[in-house]
């Protein structure tokens, strides 16, 4: 498999389960440099490589009155300063071929959203920064029509790909998670990471907005840990019912600290009985 470096961490293969979390959206610099302080701390006790994710443009709302976030160049102003406050790599995902200039000097991983990953100009453009991508899987996709999406990417030089699964369309404002996907996409030689806050979300479930069941994300991350997969995605914030966007699929801080308690139990059981064979 295709080993993954983004700053210090490796991310692939035998190199230990990666931690993609933050909120959904940039609120403010203060908000984001506590979140992502807070965050770091409770990976720093669990033993968990992190990289703080928060989105400066929620550009695929279902409506229009929807919170966005700061806009490219002020929300990436405060990512930038975020990743030389903290030291903690940052990723964030891009909406147009015309953001990612600026957006390969603020951030360390570009991140291809799901409802833009047959996107073919944006995936090529980020490819061909040479910063890590980490490229969604449509909820309309099937895992191994991933296969030519990843082709887009690495003819242009680029193999530092991640993949995420972020749950599949399921009827109307539903969503189901297939955990075969994992191994599907991971097949395709890259590392697999499974988005576990998404993979709940109801999208338009609330009329006008999103809604969510994240008394599922526990269950989902564990389960997929115990699959097989390189790295969890949680969008995370202090206070999800106040959160201005996503706040019904986020966990906060209190759930975190347990699920990854519980995740890394899981890597290690895992680990040690593949050594045992």
């Amino acid at each position: 498999m295709q080993q993954v470096r983004v700053g210090d961490i490796r991310i692939g293969d035998k190199h230990p389960l990666v931690l993609i979390a933050g909120p959904c959206a940039i609120e403010s610099e203060s908000a984001c440099l506590r979140a992502c302080r807070r965050i770091q701390d409770i990976c720093g006790k669990a033993g968990v490589p992190f990289i703080f994710k928060s989105s400066y443009d929620k550009a695929n709302r279902l409506s229009g009155d929807s919170y966005r976030g700061p806009g490219p160049r002020r929300g990436l102003e405060i990512l930038h300063k975020v990743r030389e406050k903290t030291k903690v790599p940052v990723l964030s995902d891009v909406h147009s071929c015309a953001e990612i200039e600026e957006a390969k000097e603020a951030i360390d991983v570009i991140q291809i959203p799901a409802l833009l990953c047959r996107q073919t100009d944006l995936v090529v453009e980020a490819a061909r920064t040479g910063k890590p991508v980490n490229i969604k899987k449509g909820q309309f996709l099937a895992p191994w029509d991933m296969g030519p999406i990843v082709e887009k990417a690495t003819a242009r030089g680029n193999r530092s790909i991640l993949l995420t699964e972020r749950g599949s369309s399921f009827g109307y404002n539903n969503l189901v998670t297939d955990f075969r996907s994992l191994a599907v996409m991971r097949g395709l030689g890259f590392p697999v990471v499974f988005d576990a806050t998404h993979s709940v979300q109801l999208p338009g479930g609330e009329g006008r907005r999103s809604g969510g069941q994240r008394e599922f994300v526990e269950g989902l991350a564990r389960a997929a840990v115990a699959f097989g997969c390189d790295g969890l995605f949680l969008e995370v914030h202090p206070s999800p019912d106040t959160a201005p966007c996503d706040g019904p699929n986020m966990i906060d801080y209190r759930c975190l600290e347990r699920l990854l308690s519980q995740v890394k139990r899981i890597r290690e059981t895992l680990s040690d009985e593949r050594q045992r064979r």
